[in-house]
């Protein structure tokens, strides 16, 4: 957003509309920006439905629009489908997405549908709950993405799924609305590890979440939860959740110097990680350490502030 000193204004290609876009794509070369104004609305609802799009960004290659620039919001690109998963993948290593606005089909928690699913009076069959389709934003199975300075709302799996690959960075985006009861999150890992720094969150079920499997880790700093979350904010995993026989959570998590407004618990390590998960130096609006993180062995929690009015550092 405004202020942000790493945005692009221009690119080797141009596209305003969809056609434009998939046909600057095809052609970028490493190096290269494809650029879409930030008065651009792009509405890939019809062909994600009917060829289920996805828009693949070569290896290399920058995505970009101009969030910020002049009041500029930057431009749209957008599916209505309920089973857009995803819109944008990184089709390899050392791909950029940034200052864009990527709105998915479903800002919804679904509470009453993971109700039938899982708490009606009747048995369900467990592929019940998944009947209602679910989206991603951004996904890739390489390494290096960075996702910056966009806006990421309404995917009811996940806004930036890392599938694989390390060095990942999501930095300076606003992510919300990506809520949906029993998924919902805003950075997701599987086997994958990142940096994910200076971003502000809001109304996720989890804003970063990992399956807690050998190889997830992820190192989170300088973020802000605005206030409104389903569940806790930051979670790993553990192997019961996966039903693996293990308690592995994850490899390894570091927490630190971010700020928490959210009452609700700021991290939840489900699980013992391999190394450590460290949650130092933070702010957090719970009276103390109990309220604000729950973890098993190899969970260090030490020298943050609670509360909100007059912190106190313990």
């Amino acid at each position: 957003g405004r202020g942000y000193r790493r945005g692009l204004t221009v690119g080797d290609h141009v596209a305003r509309s969809l056609d434009a876009l998939i046909g600057a794509l095809a052609k970028a070369k490493p190096g290269e920006v494809v650029f879409v104004p930030g008065d651009v609305a792009i509405d890939c609802t019809a062909r994600c439905l009917i060829e289920d799009l996805v828009l693949v960004v070569p290896a290399g290659v920058t995505l970009a629009s101009d969030r910020g620039h002049e009041g500029s919001q930057g431009a749209l690109i957008f599916s209505d489908h309920l089973a857009t998963r995803p819109l944008i993948r990184a089709g390899g290593a050392d791909v950029r997405i940034s200052g864009l606005r990527g709105r998915g089909p479903d800002p919804e928690r679904r509470l009453d549908h993971h109700r039938r699913a899982y708490r009606g009076t009747t048995k369900r069959d467990p592929d019940y709950y998944y009947r209602l389709p679910t989206s991603d934003g951004i996904e890739t199975t390489h390494p290096r993405l960075e996702v910056d300075d966009c806006e990421l709302a309404g995917w009811s799996h996940a806004a930036v799924y890392l599938r694989r690959g390390e060095g990942h960075r999501v930095h300076h985006c606003f992510i919300h609305h990506n809520q949906r009861q029993g998924l919902g999150y805003g950075v997701c890992h599987d086997v994958a590890a990142s940096l994910i720094e200076r971003n502000l969150f809001d109304r996720n079920r989890h804003s970063i979440a990992g399956t807690g499997r050998p190889g997830c880790g992820y190192e989170a700093r300088h973020n802000v939860e605005r206030g409104t979350s389903l569940s806790h904010c930051f979670d790993m995993h553990g192997g019961r959740d996966r039903k693996d026989g293990t308690n592995v959570a994850g490899t390894w998590m570091k927490v630190t110097h971010n700020a928490f407004f959210c009452k609700k618990t700021a991290l939840v390590v489900r699980g013992v990680p391999q190394r450590e998960a460290l949650f130092r130096d933070n702010w957090c609006v719970h009276d103390g350490a109990r309220r604000a993180v729950r973890g098993e062995k190899r969970t260090r929690v030490e020298h943050n502030a609670y509360g909100r009015s007059s912190p106190r550092v313990r």
